[in-house]
């Protein structure tokens, strides 16, 4: 994958800006080096005294240790960061990054995490970490909420990457509420849904830091009106929560191979 010698110029919403002649020859840049040069876009928003919501995956590291950086180089202070699982605690404490939580802070100036999907109006997938109920409560209590993706993550309607949707559950009785899911959603084009696994040799379930299980919902189809599905979803007795994100990304930061992309909420247009 090439990438121009300056990975972090920025195109337009609607074309990619074209490279100038005098450009040195493009690099070859791996998925996990478009994850960053995204990450540390996103941190050029961030400022001195923020309370931050920090992001958890393998494209919102990049940010967290990014603004650890920064805090070491003495270029940001009184920084706070809210973190959206046990993982990211983990790694913003190695990096000294002061932490505190939603109650001492219910209003966040800024949130930073990855998506696993983005469709064109901004609507996004997460939660295939398994953080999606805390990503949901620290991002939606945020003033500017900032996403970083490569460009594999654009997709043209939820679903269509053909990757889960991550359903939250509490484990009493997680086969009925998966069933209750499945019903649900022939309704709104069909769905397979499975539970998460931890990865162990005895095949026990992922719990999430809440101590919840996931259930994957494989879509079948476009589903149409998300909102009604959400309200579906959050309707069942047994549901915690569900990994659709809608309307509440603010900017969206794609980083592909002709450069970085900006998109934001009210210009958005089709990817």
């Amino acid at each position: 994958m090439a990438l121009a010698y300056d990975p972090l110029f920025i195109t337009s919403d609607k074309s990619p800006m074209d490279v100038p002649p005098s450009t040195p020859p493009p690099m070859n840049l791996t998925q996990d080096d478009l994850k960053r040069i995204a990450a540390y876009k996103a941190v050029d928003f961030v400022e001195s005294g923020m309370v931050l919501g920090l992001g958890t995956g393998s494209t919102a590291k990049h940010a967290v240790a990014r603004i650890g950086e920064l805090l070491r180089q003495g270029k940001l202070s009184n920084i706070v960061g809210i973190p959206t699982s046990k993982k990211t605690e983990e790694q913003a404490l190695s990096l000294g990054i002061p932490l505190s939580d939603l109650d001492a802070h219910p209003v966040i100036d800024l949130s930073i995490d990855g998506a696993d999907e983005v469709d064109p109006r901004l609507n996004l997938v997460k939660g295939r970490g398994g953080s999606l109920l805390r990503e949901k409560m620290i991002e939606g209590a945020s003033k500017k909420f900032v996403v970083i993706v490569d460009e594999s993550k654009m997709v043209k309607h939820i679903g269509g990457s053909g990757l889960a949707l991550p359903v939250e559950v509490v484990p009493f009785c997680w086969k009925f509420t998966a069933e209750k899911l499945r019903e649900v959603m022939e309704g709104y084009g069909g769905c397979e849904a499975r539970l998460r696994l931890g990865g162990g040799e005895g095949g026990e379930a992922f719990v999430t830091d809440n101590g919840n299980y996931i259930v994957d919902m494989y879509l079948e189809k476009d589903m149409g009106d998300l909102w009604a599905v959400s309200d579906a979803i959050l309707r069942l007795p047994g549901v915690v929560e569900h990994g659709m994100f809608l309307d509440m990304a603010s900017t969206v930061i794609i980083a592909g191979e002709l450069g970085v992309k900006i998109k934001n909420k009210h210009s958005s247009c089709c990817c």
